[in-house]
């Protein structure tokens, strides 16, 4: 059974902040205003992270810079997070292992996105040898354009799809440590 967050909010409550959504999005820019707002610029090669350890069971993303912590974030994850590794294409997992931050999307469906280089080689192997795909486009993001106003409310569960979200505030501050390159290790 998948371990779930407390909410604050009861059950009644979170369904009618879930009927007012809506209203709200009203409220919030649209998606294209928030996708033409420039990226961060990338901080001083000194204050740049060169690791980045992501704790799925704790939902933790720390950013490292010569053994040292310099950031920690909450996160969001896959509906399938707890139950291992990615495997294939839909699953709802997100990835374990060593990768690599290998591209940036400043225009994706989420607020800013970091690319992490799932599937290697091993991955699309284990897919292949049971007829399927191994999926890709795995990231480090935002929350989806539109929905920035939730802000620290999307938390609440896990609802990417093996992705790693964060909120728009966060992934403005992870986008200018985090250089192309960066190793990422994903543990359970």
């Amino acid at each position: 059974m998948k371990p779930t967050t407390p909410l604050p909010l009861s059950r009644r409550a979170l369904l009618r902040l879930c009927v007012a959504l809506p209203a709200a999005a009203l409220l919030a820019p649209p998606a294209e205003a928030q996708n033409r707002r420039a990226p961060p610029a990338m901080a001083p090669a000194h204050e740049q992270a060169d690791y980045i350890l992501v704790l799925k069971a704790a939902r933790r993303l720390i950013l490292f810079r010569q053994g040292s912590a310099i950031r920690e974030y909450r996160i969001s994850m896959g509906d399938g997070a707890n139950e291992g590794p990615k495997r294939f294409e839909g699953d709802g997992r997100t990835p374990e292992g060593l990768y690599t931050i290998d591209w940036r999307n400043p225009n994706s469906v989420s607020y800013l996105s970091l690319h992490i280089s799932y599937p290697n080689e091993q991955d699309v192997a284990y897919a292949a040898a049971h007829g399927r795909s191994a999926g890709g486009d795995i990231m480090i993001h935002g929350i989806n354009n539109g929905w920035g106003f939730l802000g620290a409310l999307q938390r609440s569960r896990d609802w990417t799809a093996g992705c790693i979200a964060v909120t728009n505030r966060e992934i403005r501050q992870i986008w200018s440590l985090v250089p192309d390159g960066t190793p990422i290790e994903l543990r359970a």
